[in-house]
């Protein structure tokens, strides 16, 4: 049932979806597809793609420097648009992988495009949504500008944390995480050796554990005020559109 998938989810947090949204949300729905972790489903500079409801899994943008070096701009989890902004500007600025093996929705420019003329409320859903993960890039810039090691880590774990709760896969006592320690670096820019040495600190401080495929919050209110963590940029009080 489409009612209970992550984007609708995700989506109902900003608009009340009725059934003639649900109806074309489904509709989309139509072409599946699976992707195995590590390789490329789309590559920077490509042109002429789809873009992708990630339906289960997790994946990550990124843009690779001509010394090999990756930074990852960000981490997409189910009920994510993959590439939406490149169908839009019909050429990639970015590459995503699948950090595990995932299964996607593919979703053409044009039925992407007939959609919300169909339902101007579902495309009023989709900007809100856009809207909030680019404040998410913002917060991000500032973490890795301005916030030392550890109070980067803790508002990362947090904001993923946050993220994962809205589609009802995390909660305040934690959450199941893939990322590895090399994922994690690349995102905060940060050295492997450097991350393990944050995790370690903030677990013995007690306030939390990345062990095993599993952060575990165990001074959640804490660990909120180490990190300076403001959750106005990312939280929501009930759908904007009844």
């Amino acid at each position: 049932m489409i009612e209970n998938t992550p984007l609708v989810r995700k989506l109902g947090a900003f608009v009340a979806l009725l059934d003639p949204e649900l109806s074309v949300l489904a509709s989309l729905h139509k072409r599946r597809r699976t992707f195995v972790a590590g390789r490329d489903l789309v590559h920077q500079g490509q042109s002429d793609q789809a873009a992708y409801i990630l339906a289960s899994g997790w994946a990550c943008s990124y843009k690779l420097l001509e010394d090999g070096q990756r930074q990852i701009v960000d981490f997409q989890i189910p009920g994510d648009f993959l590439g939406l902004r490149s169908v839009l500007l019909h050429v990639s600025d970015h590459s995503i992988e699948p950090v595990t093996d995932i299964e996607v929705t593919e979703v053409l420019a044009a039925d992407l495009l007939k959609a919300f003329a169909q339902t101007p409320r579902l495309a009023t859903a989709v900007l809100w949504a856009a809207s909030r993960d680019e404040a998410m890039v913002v917060e991000h810039l500032v973490g890795v500008g301005r916030r030392d090691a550890a109070e980067r880590m803790a508002h990362f774990l947090l904001e993923l944390g946050g993220r994962l709760a809205w589609v009802g896969l995390g909660n305040t006592d934690g959450y199941a995480c893939p990322l590895t320690q090399y994922h994690l670096a690349d995102a905060l820019g940060l050295s492997a050796v450097h991350v393990n040495r944050v995790l370690r600190q903030l677990r013995e401080a007690g306030m939390v554990t990345f062990r095993d495929g599993f952060v575990a919050f165990d001074d959640y209110d804490q660990l909120i005020k180490f990190a300076q963590f403001d959750p106005s940029y990312m939280d929501q009080k009930g759908p904007f559109l009844p």
